[in-house]
């Protein structure tokens, strides 16, 4: 069996007036995420996974930032394009496992709704992403609530 690992990362800060999705979920919050597109932090670091499994690169190189056409941009539009790519070069999304940190808010409410979007638009079992939250303790730009990071990996296999 043919397999491949990548790993994705992303932060972003955040800012008021702007909203905060995460996993394609908005999240009810007087702060969102500050970026050229809805800065979908969990959603960026499992585009770049993908992406870097297969050595194709980052979002940046595909979605740029200094181009206007991005502005604002749903990243499960983006990420569907990123598995639209994966499938053309003969892969597929064995497993995704990730981790949100952020101090506030809580998200564990949420993680379902995350992995049920995220499973929807990579035609995947939401048994197939893992989402896990975590806080800094208070540490770092993350612990001083100034951004939200992710972190996911993907596991990839030939498709048959």
């Amino acid at each position: 069996m043919k397999i491949r690992i990548g790993n994705g990362y992303d932060i972003h800060r955040l800012v008021s007036d702007r909203p905060l999705i995460l996993g394609g979920v908005k999240l009810e919050h007087e702060l969102g995420l500050l970026g050229h597109s809805d800065a979908d932090v969990l959603t960026h670091a499992i585009m770049d996974a993908l992406l870097g499994a297969l050595s194709l690169g980052d979002i940046g190189h595909y979605f740029p930032p200094t181009d206007p056409q991005w502005a604002g941009a749903d990243s499960l539009k983006l990420l569907a394009q990123v598995d639209q790519l994966i499938r053309s070069k003969g892969w597929q999304i064995s497993n995704l496992d990730t981790v949100i940190v952020a101090e506030r808010p809580k998200l564990k409410p949420h993680i379902q709704a995350m992995r049920d979007r995220l499973a929807a638009v990579l035609q995947l079992d939401p048994d197939q992403i893992g989402i896990k939250a975590t806080t800094n303790e208070k540490l770092g730009p993350v612990g001083r609530e100034e951004g939200i990071a992710a972190y996911a990996v993907a596991l990839l296999t030939a498709a048959s």
